[in-house]
């Protein structure tokens, strides 16, 4: 499975490639991106004779990012975050949408192919999130419970602005405080460990690519192994695509795959089609 999605992925910067100018960007300036959006959909029926059910969800999400670059320096911060809810007939809201994910990368320019760089990232959940196939529905996350935060340190190429990749050592922090299964050191028998300490090799791709006038795609590819064990991988795989319908209406279609196996030894994957409202604050 993982082969598979490295296999597209590469695939589809191949195609891509000569099709794309880099960017030139101002120097010694903050260059921010900050977009916010709300997706809602609903349906209500009244004295329906074909069946069916009332239901309202609603989204609030952000997508952004704020760069500053010198002759010799660059360094770029992005904030992913979403939250959303879903109401079903009579039953109560349920948290869908439920994710922080921050990334900060510092990068020396010296002329070479690559250039060197550190990178800190941090992803959690903004707030409780539940086990809906349990009866009643049971807390499994919270706000940095767990939370995860990465530092490396290698070589970056980020030549174009449409396209980064890097390679490096990393060290990554798993903080948890009820839910501890997250966080457990399985070799230690009955105690659960609230903290956790993996070292090894972090490799993250960016793409972000207009396809069409009015239609942008962003794919990100992080991989992570621990030394201890080379031969199992965390994957995340992030994909968005942006249709712009006018200055305050796009169509949104995400899909995130993520494999990690100390949360799941599954595959998770989350996809969402939605017609949303946007606004660019800056």
């Amino acid at each position: 499975m993982k082969g598979k999605i490295l296999f597209i992925f590469l695939a589809l910067n191949t195609a891509i490639f000569c099709m794309q100018k880099p960017d030139t960007t101002k120097l010694n300036l903050w260059v921010p991106n900050v977009v916010v959006g709300l997706n809602v959909s609903e349906i209500a029926l009244s004295n329906w004779t074909q069946g069916g059910d009332n239901s309202i969800t609603w989204t609030l999400n952000t997508n952004s990012e704020l760069d500053y670059y010198t002759k010799s320096w660059s360094f770029r911060n992005s904030l992913k975050a979403s939250y959303g809810r879903t109401k079903l007939g009579g039953g109560d809201f349920r948290t869908g949408d439920n994710e922080l994910y921050q990334e900060s990368v510092l990068a020396r320019r010296l002329g070479w192919a690559v250039n060197p760089f550190v990178s800190n990232s941090i992803r959690t959940a903004l707030s409780r999130g539940y086990d809906y196939t349990l009866t009643p529905p049971k807390i499994v996350a919270n706000f940095f419970d767990p939370g995860y935060v990465t530092q490396s340190c290698g070589f970056t190429y980020d030549r174009h602005a449409w396209f980064k990749s890097r390679l490096g050592l990393a060290v990554q922090e798993t903080f948890t405080n009820k839910y501890r299964q997250y966080s457990d050191d399985a070799s230690t028998a009955n105690k659960l460990e609230a903290f956790k300490l993996d070292t090894g090799l972090e490799s993250v791709t960016n793409l972000k690519v207009n396809v069409m006038e009015n239609v942008l795609m962003k794919c990100s590819l992080r991989l992570f192994t621990r030394f201890e064990r080379l031969n199992v991988w965390d994957v995340r795989w992030d994909n968005d695509i942006i249709a712009k319908v006018n200055n305050y209406l796009n169509v949104n279609f995400t899909f995130l795959l993520i494999y990690q196996k100390d949360e799941s030894i599954r595959t998770q994957i989350k996809q969402t089609l939605q017609l949303g409202v946007v606004y660019t604050l800056i």
